[in-house]
């Protein structure tokens, strides 16, 4: 009967993987900004359509312009809404396979709401971020009897193409040199250097996201007196090994937090916060050229043009499942940036990758491994 039992629930989880490949292992959305939560008190020039679309009206063009997605949420959107079109993934992440979620747009265009979240003591404020990891718990809770998980995160900022630990004391920080990056580790094993934590709880993550907001590098700008001028990557790994095969499974749900989209002349930036301006178009136009790499199945795909998309490149080519949260202010003096924004996401619709890849070793496979390595010790 348990043997029954394990494998109705196997089938059952290949079964679910499935239907997600089939949605589409590259999804994107779109969330609209409620008019005026910036002190900006013009039209709003942005309407939603039916099944995903928006429409953008510009009067330098004087005329409409329409995008499609797989979903768009309009100014009145709640965390729930946003939450409940990424749920389905995380569980993906306990079965191997690696997920990946952006937050694109401007500053100032909810980047940061969607992804943690506002006055996040409250579960109704919390973002993307939170509601995953406390999935990532309550599910391993369920599937306890069967598999045991170990859950640790760490907390990545691309700074000025420089990678920096934001889960070190302020003195280390200031200290800190750049991490370094090595392409042939897998996700979560990239970045040796990079503290990792364990976590088991939703008291540990907040812990966790505190020192972690405490360190990140912000800077006042025309678009937001408080504006992130880095990307942010939280990164949660799960080793998860089956107690009845020993099959080991790892997988890696990258939550990144872009930094701002606009323009140097739009965001008024001088002087040190123009070279971070220039970083941060730069790393952004990469990501764009890898997009295009990908969607026009280029031999060539220039991964290693920004630290970004060499961070990124197991979940980037097609090794993971992926979302991309495109943000956009709706007020009619956003509409440029707005366009800009929306195109940059009908790019990313236009990728189609392979069927994401499962991190899975048979038990047997494991202990050979173990094995070997106690050999080479000995």
């Amino acid at each position: 009967l348990n043997e029954r039992y394990h494998l109705i629930s196997e089938e059952n989880r290949q079964l679910y993987n499935t239907v997600q490949d089939l949605r589409g292992n590259i999804r994107v959305f779109c969330r609209v900004r409620p008019r005026g939560a910036t002190g900006d008190a013009t039209a709003s020039m942005v309407e939603l359509g039916e099944e995903g679309a928006l429409n953008v009206f510009s009067q330098k063009h004087n005329k409409w312009h329409t995008f499609k997605f797989d979903k768009a949420f309009g100014e009145d959107s709640s965390q729930d809404d946003v939450y409940q079109e990424t749920q389905p993934l995380i569980r993906s992440v306990l079965d191997g396979y690696n997920v990946c979620i952006f937050a694109y747009g401007q500053t100032g265009s909810g980047k940061t709401h969607t992804m943690s979240g506002t006055d996040v003591g409250q579960y109704e404020g919390r973002g993307i971020n939170y509601r995953a990891l406390d999935d990532l718990f309550e599910l391993n809770r369920e599937r306890h009897a069967e598999v045991e998980y170990a859950i640790s995160v760490q907390l990545l900022e691309i700074y000025n193409e420089s990678i920096r630990d934001l889960l070190v004391s302020p003195a280390e920080a200031r200290q800190q040199r750049t991490l370094q990056l090595v392409n042939t580790q897998r996700s979560g094993s990239n970045v040796p250097e990079a503290t990792q934590v364990p976590v088991t709880c939703a008291e540990e993550v907040l812990e966790v996201m505190e020192v972690g907001a405490r360190n990140r590098a912000v800077a006042e700008t025309k678009m937001n007196n408080r504006s992130s001028r880095s990307h942010q990557v939280l990164t949660v790994m799960v080793e998860g090994t089956n107690k009845i095969t020993h099959a080991r499974t790892h997988g890696c749900l990258h939550l990144i937090d872009l930094a701002g989209s606009e323009r140097v002349g739009r965001s008024g930036a001088e002087g040190q916060q123009l070279l971070e301006a220039q970083h941060i178009n730069k790393s952004l136009s990469a990501l764009g050229t890898v997009m295009h790499a990908l969607a026009s199945k280029s031999a060539h795909v220039p991964f290693r043009d920004s630290k970004l998309t060499q961070l990124l490149q197991d979940s980037l080519s097609g090794q993971a499942k992926t979302m991309m949260f495109m943000h956009v202010a709706p007020e009619m003096t956003s509409v440029s940036e707005t366009l800009s924004t929306l195109n940059f996401g009908k790019n990313v619709t236009e990728i189609t990758l392979g069927a994401a890849k499962k991190n899975a070793e048979s038990g047997a496979a494991w202990e050979a491994k173990e094995r070997a390595m106690r050999s080479e010790r000995e």
